[in-house]
């Protein structure tokens, strides 16, 4: 058995293996698991499979389910984005919680749902045994908001409370490790509040576990007034977190990878830490297609590195393998960015 294989790195050593690698090098993120999954072209029954077949409520669309009704599928994907040359591949869990999964009526499989996905990633990443390959749980924002009402009549309501996103992210992060993640990925972060009930969730397993597992924390500028949707900016984004011990902070989705430099470059003025990112291929076209090649995306993250901004990257919507492997290509030309003594 490899030295590199889970068994040999389980998630108390990988913070301080993390720490050791991102001294040396940059470390290469995936890309987008919904991109590449749409290129099956799945429809009900797949998403179904045999064991819902008589699932009383429409299933197409729940990405999430299809590590239960498609797992050679999501393996491949996987394994596409290591043989790129990822480093850290995320979970098909984005909307792994019981508020994501009340869409779908399915919130009793969640703990399953997240426990079989990190087992999936986890034994597609033992496969490659030439470098350490590491399994992010990916820990999405939900679809509610903590920090601001639905309803443009009623500001005061809200559709979900900090206790209600805390105890479900609990369920989905005890799974995720159970699984075998080795980091926890807070990702795609559109409220501030609702990341800071998932990383309270987290502290608590942590605690309660004696577990130091890695933490990497992603938040979203939603357009040109470089705020999150829930108002903030980036300087207060990292404020508001940075209490918490992360292994990184970032940012993803939204934004190509043009149009998020300068709050990267906002952000690494500001911080000591790790710095990720995960930019989508360029904005989306009419169709809500993403038309940036992986030439072009490489062209941009080069800017990047040219400028010592990141020591993660990776990428988001639209982007597939290729886009990855030539990210992968360009970084091994770099050193990771030394953060600067903050006066």
């Amino acid at each position: 058995m490899s030295n590199f294989q889970h068994d040999a790195v389980p998630p108390l050593g990988a913070r301080g293996l993390l720490q050791d690698i991102l001294k040396q090098r940059i470390l290469v993120l995936d890309g987008a698991m919904g991109t590449m999954l749409q290129r099956y072209k799945f429809e009900e029954e797949d998403f179904r499979g045999e064991r819902f077949k008589d699932f009383p409520h429409p299933l197409k669309g729940n990405n999430d389910l299809l590590s239960l009704t498609q797992p050679e599928a999501v393996k491949e994907v996987h394994r596409l984005y290591f043989q790129a040359g990822a480093d850290i591949v995320e979970t098909n869990t984005f909307s792994g919680t019981t508020i994501g999964m009340a869409d779908y009526h399915m919130e009793d499989l969640v703990y399953e749902l997240n426990f079989q996905s990190a087992k999936i990633a986890r034994e597609v990443a033992d496969e490659f045994t030439d470098k350490p390959r590491f399994v992010a749980g990916s820990i999405g924002p939900t679809n509610r908001t903590a920090s601001m009402s639905p309803d443009v009549n009623d500001p005061g309501y809200r559709a979900v409370t900090f206790d209600d996103l805390k105890i479900a992210y609990r369920q989905q992060v005890e799974a995720l490790i159970d699984g075998g993640a080795d980091i926890l990925l807070v990702e795609t972060i559109f409220d501030t509040l609702n990341a800071k009930a998932a990383l309270f969730a987290i502290e608590d397993v942590k605690e309660e576990r004696n577990l130091d597992i890695p933490v990497m924390v992603s938040g979203t500028i939603t357009d040109a007034s470089g705020r999150t949707l829930s108002g903030q900016t980036v300087e207060a984004f990292l404020i508001s977190i940075q209490h918490i011990p992360l292994l990184s902070i970032g940012f993803n989705c939204a934004l190509g990878a043009d149009q998020l430099k300068p709050y990267l470059k906002r952000l690494a003025h500001n911080t000591q830490l790790n710095i990720s990112a995960h930019p989508n291929a360029g904005l989306p076209n009419a169709f809500g297609q993403y038309d940036q090649t992986a030439e072009e995306m490489q062209h941009l993250i080069r800017e990047y590195l040219d400028e010592n901004l990141v020591n993660i990257i990776g990428g988001c919507c639209g982007t597939t393998p290729e886009h990855i492997k030539l990210i992968a290509e360009v970084v091994k030309e770099f050193k990771p960015r030394a953060a600067k003594v903050l006066v």
